[in-house]
């Protein structure tokens, strides 16, 4: 199925995005995720996943497909459907519906308001407990991989390009480099070093620290002791 977005001049594997305004909301070492504003009022805007380098690694690339592949799992009113995957410039774009909304870390730039923090937590349990419904582990709940309307609440999650169809999955043990995943935000049962399977949390606990405190749950720049401290909190 092809997707015709109005505004976009597109080839069948080609999206041209010259009529629209690109806002970047989030970019991090792998990846940029643009909103797209159409000049036409009536054109809606889009959101668009690119890769950070021009010479993106295939497991990058890989992420971008495993988003596109749970378009069918998504719902709109939880999540960042994907609609097409495309090319732009010479990379792939992943083209999502965009339901408006900011990326959480550019909303926490301090302490949460405790009435606010309340409508986020409330909206993203709702979210992770749809995509539970649907056997769906995310893998990598964290600010940046979800949007939130701040004044009702609502919460979409995205950033899809680990997530895993396995009802149940236990993660053999990984040197810390190797763990996919955001290790300041990851449930510690993904990390390999604890005789549990993945499921259920997904990463909540520290998200939710951080939300109010305005800080990450477990500071440090080593993957190796972020790790660790994840098997020494849980075992106390």
């Amino acid at each position: 199925m092809i997707w015709v977005l109005p505004g976009f001049k597109q080839r069948p594997d080609v999206v041209e995005i010259s009529e629209y305004v690109r806002e970047c909301l989030r970019e991090d070492e792998e990846f940029i995720l643009y909103r797209g504003r159409a000049s036409a009022a009536e054109v809606p805007s889009v959101l668009l996943l690119t890769p950070a380098s021009s010479r993106p690694a295939p497991e990058s690339l890989k992420k971008i497909d495993n988003e596109y592949s749970f378009r069918d799992d998504l719902d709109a009113t939880w999540a960042l459907r994907p609609l097409l995957l495309s090319q732009y410039d010479g990379q792939k774009v992943l083209v999502l519906e965009d339901p408006g909304g900011e990326p959480l870390d550019r909303l926490i730039q301090g302490p949460t308001e405790i009435r606010q923090f309340l409508r986020i937590a409330v909206g993203l349990a709702a979210a992770l407990r749809q995509l539970h419904k649907r056997k769906l582990i995310h893998k990598d709940v964290k600010p940046s991989n979800v949007l939130v309307e701040s004044v009702t609440g609502q919460v979409w999650l995205t950033g899809f390009g680990i997530t895993s169809r396995l009802p149940r999955e236990r993660q053999s043990p990984q040197p810390p480099e190797f763990i996919a995943g955001t290790l300041s935000y990851m449930a510690p049962e993904q990390t390999g070093r604890m005789n549990r399977s993945i499921f259920g949390s997904d990463g909540i606990g520290s998200l939710s620290h951080r939300t109010p405190s305005g800080a990450a749950s477990r500071a440090s720049k080593s993957r190796t002791a972020l790790s660790f401290r994840h098997r020494d909190e849980t075992d106390r």
